[in-house]
């Protein structure tokens, strides 16, 4: 029986962003109790949206972990394993835009691409990307 390596760099969302999400989903749920009838529908879509978001952060609060064999990644729709061989790239997309700027890890991985958020990752993207450069073979 083959023996399963452990990841060696797991990261995670932050427990303050599940926090905010979930307060955002309570507030919305309000507004859409107490609101007529265009702010329950929106209040109450902002509700599921930001519920989903929530629940999605609690069922899996690990997005990304690597150890020597590869890459798992998980979300939602369950945990993937990525082998080392299967990535073809890693890099860091940055954006401009009104004076902010957005940095997302990016994972190409054949067919698939893995987008991670600061906000996903509970550390820089820069740094997420140089740990991975630095362990993958």
């Amino acid at each position: 029986m083959a023996e399963v390596q452990e990841p060696r760099h797991e990261w995670r969302v932050p427990r303050g962003i599940v926090g905010l999400k979930a307060v955002g989903t309570v507030l919305c749920g309000v507004l859409a109790i107490v609101g007529d009838g265009a702010q329950l529908f929106l209040a109450g879509v902002a509700a599921l949206g930001f519920g989903l978001l929530t629940g999605r952060d609690l069922i899996a609060p690990v997005r990304l972990a690597a150890g020597e064999d590869g890459l798992i990644v998980s979300g939602l729709a369950g945990r993937e394993r990525i082998s080392w061989n299967d990535v073809d790239r890693i890099r860091v997309d940055s954006h401009r835009r009104y004076g902010l700027t957005t940095e997302l890890l990016e994972i190409d991985a054949g067919e698939q691409i893995h987008l991670f958020s600061r906000f996903d990752l509970g550390a820089p993207v820069v740094d997420v990307a140089e740990t991975l450069m630095r362990m993958r073979p």
